[in-house]
């Protein structure tokens, strides 16, 4: 019967049009603060989120992973992050999460995240075997970064453990380098252009080479949100598609030169950690969805892992936390994305 009623509530804002006259809706919504949210900032600056008369607060996290409990509690209406291991122990324990929408993945051939190895131990460190005992920053235990990791121990024939995983932010890599704390790091964009043009690391590998595809990042409804206000759900979807979209078209060949580039840069140099505009025109940007499509069986991959190494009992499968009609309804509402040219 509730699943009955929930699709009734979505049906009914197939045709909804936001009016001048209703009232301004906050939504809290919890960021990186990393190229991967671009979508989120870009529906803030370009004023999508207010054309559905949507006031958004950004509230800052050093991963996704920390989201999950207020998330739970309400204090979150929206997370973005990569699918952790806490969001699947939330909902066994009866909190409703949903993950509803793509926010990056490591798609084949493109690099927004690597493996950085510091710059003294390059020589020493040849292959994914040699990662065997080393100290390894990862952005957050439980995080879909820890399977990243994962994934480049197996393609050295190593397990989970023969290398010490070390839990810090993005912005924190940077200086666990330079004062020689940490041996590699899982590193996402802006950080690791920076990074690498800093000189205190070089990259091993992108992700993308050994994990291709990895839905990294998602975003991720909670429940009070979606059970108080399907409707409001539908419209900041839309809004977030609508970035998604002219992200999309800010990006060609692997590069923010694409004829939303500028526009892009500019927010991206407001509203995220790193400043530096240089370095987004240099650096690999994040493949997003246009139309927000989750890679699902990525996600049931990192679940594989979750459960192998005991984070998750798996009574909570991927299926039960996936939810893909909110973006399918807001795909619906604006159409087919047309890519713009040249």
């Amino acid at each position: 019967m509730k699943i009955l009623r929930h699709a009734v509530l979505l049906s009914s804002v197939l045709f909804f049009t936001p009016s001048l006259s209703m009232a301004i809706e906050e939504v809290k919504v919890g960021i990186i603060g990393t190229t991967t949210d671009a979508p989120i900032f870009i529906a803030d600056a370009n004023g999508y989120f207010r054309d559905e008369n949507i006031s958004v607060v950004l509230i800052p996290f050093s991963s996704g992973a920390q989201m999950s409990a207020p998330l739970a509690t309400g204090e979150l209406s929206v997370a973005t992050g990569a699918v952790s291991a806490s969001l699947y122990n939330a909902v066994s324990r009866g909190i409703i999460l949903k993950v509803v929408a793509d926010k990056s993945r490591h798609a084949a051939g493109f690099g927004h995240a690597s493996i950085l190895i510091r710059e003294d131990l390059k020589n020493k460190i040849r292959s994914f075997a040699d990662l065997k005992g080393l100290k390894i920053a990862v952005s957050g235990r439980g995080s879909g970064d820890e399977s990243v990791l994962n994934e480049a121990l197996r393609m050295g024939n190593l397990k989970w453990g023969d290398a010490e995983a070390i839990y810090l932010g993005f912005p924190q890599h940077a200086p666990a380098f330079a004062n020689r704390a940490i041996d590699a790091a899982l590193t996402s964009e802006p950080a690791q252009t920076y990074i690498l043009k800093s000189g205190s690391a070089v990259r091993m590998a992108r992700v993308g080479e050994f994990y291709p595809d990895q839905q990294s990042a998602t975003i991720i409804y909670g429940t009070k949100f979606t059970s108080s206000n399907p409707e409001l759900a539908v419209r900041f979807m839309k809004a977030y598609v609508r970035g998604t979209r002219f992200y999309a078209d800010a990006v060609r060949n692997g590069k923010l030169n694409g004829p939303n580039a500028a526009r892009v840069i500019e927010i991206l140099t407001t509203y995220s950690n790193l400043k530096d505009k240089e370095i987004y025109e240099t650096s690999t940007p994040p493949i997003i969805d246009p139309d927000g499509r989750l890679n699902v069986e990525s996600l049931k991959r990192d679940w594989a892992f979750f459960k192998q190494i005991g984070e998750i009992d798996g009574k909570v499968s991927v299926d039960d936390v996936v939810d893909t009609s909110y973006v399918a309804k807001a795909v619906e509402l604006l159409g087919t994305y047309r890519p713009a040219g040249p």
